[in-house]
């Protein structure tokens, strides 16, 4: 694969995406200045039916108290967890630790050398508070009985490896562990037990469409933490509950637990049950599966035998770190040998049903983050663009195919904004990178 060649079609892909979506930004950007003048309209109501000033300094008196107290309170609170520290045992730690970060709602956990837990809550990394620094030795000890001794001995090894862990009933983890600077890190991401629903998430409607089609190819694509995973548990799950089918995952590791409902499912962990994506994704073949999903197509095997699982009887399902449908067509094309991709252009305008891109972005009110999406189905104008090598004109027609479903990241921005979820800034930086 020409490295050089892809980057370039990605910074130009990038680049028509800002011309193109430049309206929208100007819309966006209108839309909050009218919102700053009402605000500031409501603030100048509040101050002229304010209270007096002894009232204020009062309230200013009062606060002050309140801070002198609660700074007590934190000094007795980081003693008491200093303690509780030092006596706890490893398995201890880590669970008392996870469960806070399911409580605050953390998203992920770091456990990185010479400074304290550190949460992601809401897309910002925050200090777990009163709880003391951690060094190398404490992390090792956690990572140690947080293997299975398959996974302990490929970190010894390697430097590295991926695994979930299970907290009681209550959550599970996607852990990964590697070396860094001679210290030992510890990186985990929350997976909730209970899947969500695509209709909580704000998915589009087409996807429960799209997930009871026969055969083809479906992508999910985004950045790290985007939320992919999450989204194709969803469809699942959908599917699960309406259908009866042969469902075969293969992940690495197993995040979201799928339980027999209508369907069957069989989960596969690369690593555990089998060697990788392409073995496993091989071996499916001969499974009698009606639906595979695939954690991640990361190289030219697992995506050859994808796209000829597509082509052949099944629904395949599969993720990509790639920021819009175009970027994800050249980069699936690329992986193949430059004599090999007019027919893979080919193929792949008849396999592919859909392409869903996402970013998560934080919530106005702070309280969380919500899915801005962009959605591409291949309908016949769009397939003819993937045969030609004409993926830069895709984003056009996206823009004309709301009525079959489609959209594109700047329409799904604009209405998170005008529905006050997202704030204008946020969509604004996310227009301004090209949808990364």
């Amino acid at each position: 694969m020409d490295q050089t060649r892809v980057a370039t079609q990605e910074r130009a892909t990038k680049r028509a995406t800002r011309e193109k979506t430049a309206p929208t930004r100007t819309r966006i950007r209108e839309n909050r200045e009218l919102r700053e003048k009402k605000r500031a309209h409501s603030r100048q109501s509040d101050q002229d039916r304010s209270v007096s000033t002894r009232e204020i300094i009062q309230k200013a008196e009062r606060q002050a108290a309140t801070k002198t107290t609660t700074a007590s309170s934190a000094q007795g609170v980081n003693r008491n967890e200093a303690a509780q520290f030092a006596a706890m045992s490893p398995k201890e730690r880590i669970d008392h630790w996870l469960m806070i970060a399911v409580e605050q709602k953390a998203s992920d956990i770091h456990l990185v050398e010479g400074v304290p837990p550190i949460f992601r809550r809401h897309g910002d990394l925050l200090p777990i508070e009163g709880v003391p620094t951690i060094d190398t030795k404490d992390i090792e000890a956690i990572a140690e009985i947080l293997c299975n001794h398959r996974q302990w001995e490929e970190f010894k090894e390697k430097g590295e490896t991926d695994l979930a862990y299970e907290l009681g009933d209550i959550c599970r983890f996607r852990v990964n562990i590697f070396r860094q600077k001679d210290t030992v890190s510890i990186a985990l991401r929350q997976i909730p037990i209970e899947i969500p629903k695509l209709s909580k998430l704000g998915m589009p409607t087409v996807l429960r469409t799209l997930i009871h089609k026969s055969q083809g190819l479906f992508l999910v694509t985004g950045p790290t933490g985007s939320g992919k995973s999450t989204t194709l548990a969803a469809m699942l799950d959908y599917l699960n509950d309406t259908k009866k089918t042969h469902i075969l995952t293969l992940e690495d590791p197993i995040e979201y637990i799928h339980n027999h409902k209508k369907s069957i499912v069989a989960q596969r962990e690369v690593g555990s049950d089998t060697m990788s994506f392409g073995n496993g994704l091989r071996a499916a073949l001969r499974q009698d599966p009606d639906v595979i999903l695939v954690g991640e197509l990361r190289d030219f095997e697992t995506i050859s035998i994808a796209l000829t699982a597509a082509e052949t009887g099944h629904l395949v399902l599969g993720t990509l770190h790639t920021s819009s449908a175009p970027a994800t067509i050249e980069r699936i094309v690329d992986v193949f040998p430059a004599d090999q991709q007019t027919q893979i252009r080919t193929q792949l305008a008849g396999a592919l049903l859909g392409i869903l891109s996402q970013r998560l972005l934080p919530t106005i009110d702070g309280n969380g983050r919500v899915a801005a999406t962009e959605m591409m189905l291949n309908t016949r104008g769009i397939a003819s663009l993937i045969r030609q090598g004409k993926t830069h004109q895709i984003h056009n027609m996206l823009q004309m195919g709301k009525n079959e479903g489609m959209h594109t990241m700047s329409a799904s921005l604009e209405e998170l904004v005008a529905a006050e979820r997202v704030d204008a800034d946020v969509a604004d930086n996310l227009m301004e990178e090209g949808g990364e």
